[in-house]
């Protein structure tokens, strides 16, 4: 399989292009890739929480998929093992839904004869991002009294995992 590319060329905003079309030579995107993401939300959404504990992104960028991944398994496996799943409910408020593509460029011996260079220049589609913009919450997570040190810990771990400058706000309910 191929690296990934770095993603400092993918962090910034740019105008989401989804297109799809039922009609095949105007649907730029050929095929969406799969989203590393395996579930949104964990714990127990029916029981009301005495504090909610939120991970807001302090700059304006895009998250790829497999680093929100990274971050909710983290941040699941402190709460899990300090609280069980009756004692915290935690939510990601983001979906990657943008899709990135790659002009690859050819380089090296004869690769003229290989490149189109920037004729057809739109790219394939290597993976999904989150637009998120300054001040959007990325995690919620909902806890009582003694979880809330736990719940601290869970955001510091998120914000380990995302690439962005983070702030972590508590709300009491």
């Amino acid at each position: 399989m191929a690296k990934l590319r770095k993603f400092v060329c993918y962090r910034r905003l740019e105008r989401p292009n989804t297109r799809k079309s039922k009609y095949s030579k105007k649907g730029f995107v050929k095929v969406v890739p799969a989203s590393k993401i395996q579930r949104y939300e964990s714990g127990n959404p029916t029981k009301k929480f005495k504090y909610t504990v939120l991970v807001n992104a302090k700059t304006s960028l895009q998250i790829r998929h497999n680093a929100l991944e990274a971050a909710r398994q983290t941040a699941n496996k402190v709460l899990e093992g300090k609280l069980t799943k009756d004692g915290f409910y935690m939510k990601m408020r983001v979906y990657p839904h943008h899709v990135l593509r790659e002009n690859p460029l050819a380089s090296g011996a004869g690769a003229d004869r290989l490149s189109t260079g920037m004729a057809h220049s739109f790219g394939k589609s290597i993976s999904i991002a989150a637009q998120v913009r300054a001040g959007q919450p990325i995690f919620q997570i909902s806890v009582d009294d003694n979880g809330l040190e736990f719940a601290k810990k869970a955001g510091l771990r998120i914000k380990h995992k995302v690439p962005c400058d983070c702030h972590i706000d508590i709300i009491k309910n």
